[in-house]
C-alpha cells in the first residue's frame, strides 16, 4: 500500500466517516440498532473498570479533564459562556477541539507538542487566521498530516469569524448534546469521534466516543457484533454504558488499547492473547476467553 492511501486509511479509522455529517454519524434519536443484544451490562462496565483502575491506575493525561468533570457534575445549566479561560484553569473549548484534531494519528507527547509549538507561534487564534498555512504547517509538523490538520484548523477559525464575528466556542457550553453535533457538523474536517471527544472532554456531556482501541474492544469483548461499524457502535455503548461510568471507562479503555499487546487493533485474537489474565484482565470476560 502506497504511502498516501495508508495515511488516508489511517484518518478515515481514526475518526470514523470524515465525509459524512458528525450529527448524523452521532445521533441517537434512531433508536440501538442491537435491540436484541443485552450487552454490556451495568455490572460488567463496573467490573471492566475497575479491572483496568487496578491495572493501570486512572491515565494522567485525563485526570485534569477528571477533576473538571468532577468538580461541575453537579452544577446546574447556565454556565458562563465568556471566552476567557476559567480562573479554574479550565481549557477553551477551542483549545481542546484543536487539541483533539491535533492528536489525531500521533502519540500523545507528538501531539502535545504540536499544540505548545502552534501556540507559541500564534498566541492568540486571530494570528493563526491571517497566517501563511506554511507556517502553520511548520508549527504543527511534530504531530503529522500536517497540511491535511492545517486545512482543517483555518477552515474552523474562518468559519467562526465569518458565522459568529469571533473565535470563540464556549456558546457550545449551553446547548444540548444534539445540537453541539449538529453544531459542529457544519466544520468541515471534523467527524463524529471529535465530536464525542469534545463532549465528553471539554463540555462535560456523558458522552462515549468511540476510537480505535474502544472500538476493536467492544468487538472483541462481544458488546457489540463482529460486523457492527464505528457508528453502531457508537449508538449502542451510549444506550448501554451507565453515564457514571461512561468517562472513566472509556479512558481507561482507550488506555488499555495503546498498552495492552492483546487487545490492540488487529491483534485481539486467539492465537495473539497473552498467557493469563494477570496481564489482560479483560480475558477473563466473555468474547477474549
Amino acid at each position: 500500500m502506497n504511502k498516501s492511501l495508508k495515511r488516508k486509511r489511517l484518518l478515515q479509522d481514526d475518526d470514523g466517516d470524515s465525509k459524512s455529517p458528525a450529527g448524523k454519524n452521532l445521533t441517537i434519536d434512531g433508536g440501538d440498532p442491537y435491540p436484541e443484544l443485552l450487552r454490556p451490562t451495568s455490572d460488567e462496565c463496573r467490573e471492566v473498570r475497575d479491572a483496568l483502575l487496578s491495572l493501570h491506575g486512572f491515565p494522567p493525561e485525563f485526570a485534569s479533564y477528571r477533576r473538571l468533570r468532577l468538580r461541575t457534575i453537579s452544577a446546574v445549566d447556565g454556565q458562563d459562556t465568556e471566552c476567557s479561560v476559567k480562573s479554574d484553569k479550565e481549557e477553551s473549548v477551542l483549545d481542546g477541539l484543536v487539541k483533539i484534531l491535533l492528536s489525531q494519528n500521533t502519540t500523545e507527547a507528538n501531539s502535545q507538542r504540536a499544540f505548545a509549538s502552534l501556540k507559541a507561534e500564534f498566541p492568540r487564534w486571530e494570528d493563526l487566521l491571517v497566517a501563511e498555512p506554511k507556517l502553520i504547517e511548520n508549527a504543527i509538523r511534530f504531530g503529522g498530516l500536517a497540511p491535511k490538520k492545517t486545512v482543517c484548523i483555518k477552515n474552523i477559525m474562518s468559519r467562526l469569524q465569518n458565522e459568529r464575528g469571533r473565535l470563540c466556542l464556549e456558546y457550545l457550553r449551553g446547548l444540548s448534546v444534539q445540537e453541539v453535533k449538529t453544531e459542529l457538523s457544519h466544520f468541515k474536517g471534523i467527524g463524529p469521534k471529535t465530536v464525542s471527544c469534545v463532549l465528553m472532554f471539554n463540555l462535560q456531556h456523558n458522552d462515549f466516543p468511540v476510537d480505535t482501541h474502544v472500538f476493536e474492544i467492544a468487538k472483541a469483548l462481544g458488546w457489540v457484533p463482529k460486523t457492527a461499524d464505528r457508528n453502531r457502535t457508537y449508538v449502542h455503548l451510549n444506550r448501554r454504558i451507565p453515564d457514571e461510568l461512561k468517562f472513566d471507562l472509556n479512558c481507561l479503555l482507550y488506555t488499555h488499547g495503546k498498552l495492552c499487546s492483546n487487545c490492540k487493533k488487529n491483534v485481539a485474537k486467539p492465537k495473539a492473547k497473552v498467557a493469563s489474565s494477570d496481564d489482560c484482565p479483560l480475558l477473563g470476560f466473555s468474547g477474549l476467553v
